[in-house]
């Protein structure tokens, strides 16, 4: 790592070059914006210097603030560790600057950093230069002037959308927007930036100070109607996520009463943000994601990994072919295994309609779709399996099968190749028992689909050799995964942890509470949809086999309903035959469906759960926390069991295997949020009113008494088993 400075050199044409220091990215960390502050008083106080040009080390400009202050700041509640940037820095040093100054920009210049060149005289950027405001994506808003400037150079509307959707642009179209005033070849940037700096001394460019631009606003009415309408946007993409609004308050500020005034209210409302629990949430998972490479007696060894250059794929079902695509698109070769031609036919028609939908959506040419599609071979033997790297087994949950096939890939695979299994809850031990390679057998668990799901669960048995996991955690890398490295038990990590999801949701429906509100509900907690509509989504099939695995692992704290056998002998199998809890129809967004009333009535029948026979009454907070409760129960089980290495893999997790709300900073964190105490005395009561399914777990119950987070790293304490 090179040193975190600011230099200052004054050339003999009298132009002082600013630079930022930071590697990698010249992130603005504290001592940067103390330097900058003392290196631009310098150059404005110096008779040698006539002009300024702002740049960034090693073709980098900046990638914005140092996000380490937000959880510095979060950890203590300490606002004042936030440096004054934007009034300090950015308007009285930098933009008010007797002489002027120009951004030279090159590589990145996102969130602070874009911020920074916003408040220069003029802006020369370099070719395929990022720009952008990404700040919402961590709970907060620009911070340092950027609601202000960025729509007084490119446009209100543009510059909404780049802010609220965190979307960055090229160079090349912010010099058609205005944002930058030219594009030069990175080795002439320099030097043009430092003539159009003396350009602007001798006044023969204009001296521009954005803030005080008005011409691209338009009138206050029109610029009123883009607010509007970017308002109802964002209530219905982000409702539970208050930045949105706050940052179209702020842009309205500056618009009816001036830039500066928008400058001042946007660092006071900027600072609120901070400490927002959305901010907070957003933060953990930032981080979060970033811990999950870090596996000690993996990681830590020294052990460097092994190139991964073909991978076998076993079964070209659904899984199968998506993991497939995963693996091509990203220059992986791939043999896909089928039992039967016709099989095998259905799985490369899968795989190319995937990567068919990524050239409609304008995400990939039609050339490198070609190339794509031509690194997959379709066999009906293991002929081909002689010099792969990695087999990755996708084939239905059936023990006696998964056993036969690994006994065949141990002898047709070279001795080096990674045996993985894509299963969802069965226990790597028995699926590897018959091989004598089980340093070589890990599991390979992706998400459907397995192309676009981010998350890889990759799961170790005492015997996995770090060596694989290494190598699995690359692949996962490369194919643009976040690998999170879990211990082998029923359901792994995520689906253990979500089992009571389904079953909270069957015990509130038989103690009589409406199926659509449980949906509704969860929606507006934040998940993509309620736990009704997701079991219509997987099938009914899947529901059945998944529940009888955890029945079978978990006997004293799983619930049976009748429900979905009830709903399988009416006809229904939910998306498939679009007869579900909703009705299924092309075009139309799926509609609850009253013909399923009298089945859910049976099933409330059967379990007769419901107190004197009426059903329960129940707030809408109530209903998130009987569904969410048993599911921190079961993560604090994780925990205890050491199935994961720390709380925040399980946050992870949980948000890009689940979708859990990464604004709340997934579950661990999430119940962290809301207190271990009121969840262990919510559970305790639910579960003397509702039985054994809500009794708390022993560490749950520790934690709350003692006032322990649930996230802080556990003390072994010898009832716990880790897996890791």
């Amino acid at each position: 790592m090179g040193e975190v400075k600011v230099t200052l050199e004054v050339g003999s044409d009298r132009v002082a070059v600013i630079t930022i220091s930071n590697p990698p990215v010249n992130a603005l960390a504290v001592p940067i914006i103390l330097g900058l502050k003392e290196k631009f008083t310098e150059a404005a106080r110096r008779d040698d210097v006539k002009a300024i040009v702002l740049t960034g080390k090693g073709r980098r400009f900046s990638a914005g603030f140092d996000i380490n202050v937000f959880e510095k700041v979060h950890k203590t509640g300490d606002i004042s560790l936030m440096p004054d940037v934007s009034v300090d820095l950015v308007v009285n040093t930098i933009e008010d600057c007797k002489k002027p100054v120009v951004a030279a920009v090159e590589g990145l210049a996102l969130g602070g950093g874009l911020e920074l060149a916003l408040g220069s005289h003029a802006r020369i950027a370099a070719p395929r230069t990022q720009l952008g405001l990404p700040e919402l994506t961590l709970g907060v808003i620009p911070g340092f002037g950027g609601t202000q400037r960025l729509p007084r150079l490119v446009g209100l509307s543009k510059a909404v959308e780049m802010m609220l959707l965190s979307k960055p642009i090229m160079s090349e179209e912010g010099k058609k927007l205005g944002l930058i005033d030219a594009v030069v070849a990175s080795e002439e940037l320099l030097k043009v930036s430092r003539l159009w700096a003396l350009d602007i001394a001798n006044r023969r460019k204009p001296w521009m100070r954005s803030l005080y631009r008005t011409d691209k606003l338009g009138s206050l009415s029109e610029a009123r109607d883009i607010i509007k309408i970017a308002r109802q946007q964002a209530r219905k993409t982000a409702p539970n996520m208050p930045q949105h609004q706050v940052c179209l308050d702020v842009v309205e500020e500056g618009i009816v009463h001036g830039g500066y005034s928008g400058v001042l209210k946007e660092a006071k409302l900027f600072k609120e943000l901070v400490l927002s629990d959305t901010s907070k949430g957003l933060v953990h998972v930032f981080f979060a994601q970033r811990a999950t490479s870090k596996v000690p007696n993996v990681t830590d060894l020294g052990l460097k990994p092994r190139h991964v250059k073909k991978v076998a794929v076993i079964g070209g079902g659904l899984m199968g072919s998506g993991i497939a695509t995963a693996l091509i698109l990203n220059n992986i070769y791939v043999v896909l295994k089928e039992v039967n031609s016709e099989y095998l036919l259905r799985g490369i028609r899968t795989i190319e309609a995937n990567v068919r939908g990524l050239v409609t959506k304008g995400k990939l040419t039609q050339d490198k779709a070609e190339k794509t599609l031509s690194m997959v071979k379709g066999v009906l033997d293991y002929a081909d399996f002689k010099d792969v790297d990695m087999v990755i087994e996708a084939v239905i949950e059936s023990l006696p099968l998964k056993q036969k096939i690994f006994s065949e890939i141990e002898k047709a695979c070279p001795a080096h190749c990674i045996l993985a299994t894509n299963t969802s809850t069965i226990d790597l031990n028995l699926v590897g028992e018959k091989t004598s390679s089980q340093d070589r057998i890990v599991g390979a668990h992706f998400f459907s689909p397995a192309h676009v799901m981010p998350l890889l669960e990759i799961v170790r048995t005492e015997k996995t050799s770090a060596q694989v996991i290494l190598d699995l955690m690359t692949v996962g890398k490369t194919i643009k995964k976040v690998p999170v490295v879990v211990g082998n038990c029923t359901g792994f990590a995520v689906n253990r942890t979500f089992f009571p999801y389904t079953q909270g949701a069957h015990v509130l429906v038989n103690l009589g509470v409406d199926v659509f509100r449980i949906d509704r509900v969860i929606s507006s907690f934040g998940l993509p949809m309620g736990p009704f509509q997701l079991q219509d989504l997987a099938g009914y099939g899947v529901a059945l086999a998944v529940a009888k695995e955890f029945a079978n692992a978990f006997p004293d704290r799983t619930v049976t309903s009748p429900l979905v056998e009830l709903l399988v002998k009416s006809g229904r199998n939910g998306k498939n035959n679009g007869k579900g809890y909703y009705i299924y129809e092309k075009g139309s967004k799926p509609k609850p469906d009253p013909s399923v009333l009298p089945v859910i009535e049976e099933s409330r029948r059967l379990t007769n759960i419901m107190p004197g026979g009426k059903p329960i009454s129940v707030t809408d907070k109530e209903i998130v926390e009987m569904i969410l409760f048993p599911v921190v129960n079961e993560a604090c089980r994780v925990l205890d069991e050491g199935v994961v290495v720390q709380a925040s893999d399980l946050d992870v997790a949980s948000v890009l295997g689940m979708s859990f709300p990464t604004y709340r900073g997934g579950i661990v964190f999430w119940a962290d949020t809301v207190g271990p105490n009121h969840v262990y005395t919510s559970l305790k009561k639910w579960s003397e009113l509702y039985g054994s399914f809500f009794k708390p777990s022993r560490f749950l119950e520790e934690r709350a008494r003692r006032g322990i987070p649930l996230s802080a790293p556990a003390t072994s304490s010898p009832s716990s088993k880790s897996r890791l």
